[in-house]
């Protein structure tokens, strides 16, 4: 099992985000809650379609995402200018606040999981991950 490239992956991205979900606990918020802020905040307004394509996640469950994190006042949905049929998602003042603390543990948090490795090998790793990640 430790030659298959697959388990590893699973393995260690499973452990990131456990990890990263216990520290977003405080924040009520979940790891894919998280990569909606996230995304909202690197992209400005965005489609809920668009939040789908970009993070790779079913249109139904984007819709139950960005309804809990509109409850918490993490986000609004607003007119889209040249598409009356299109609402985009966007930070509130308190989603940006969010955001930037659940950020930085995120950061703190990546620091922990990749310890055994030394900057170089970090940076390596990300870009093959980006790699193997896009579509």
């Amino acid at each position: 099992m430790d030659d298959s490239v697959g388990f590893l992956l699973a393995r260690a991205g499973g452990r990131a985000i456990r990890g990263l979900n216990r520290g977003l606990e405080p924040f009520g918020l979940r790891t894919r809650h998280y990569t909606v802020l996230m995304a909202a905040a690197q992209h400005g307004g965005l489609a809920q379609r668009e939040l789908g394509d970009l993070l790779g996640i079913d249109p139904s469950a984007v819709v139950a995402l960005v309804d809990d994190l509109q409850t918490a006042g993490l986000v609004r949905r607003d007119p889209h200018p040249d598409d009356r049929r299109t609402r985009l998602v966007v930070l509130t003042d308190e989603g940006l606040k969010t955001f930037g603390e659940a950020a930085a543990l995120a950061s703190k948090i990546d620091d922990e999981t990749l310890a055994p490795l030394d900057a170089a090998e970090r940076a390596t790793l990300a870009d093959l991950l980006r790699r193997i990640a896009r579509p």
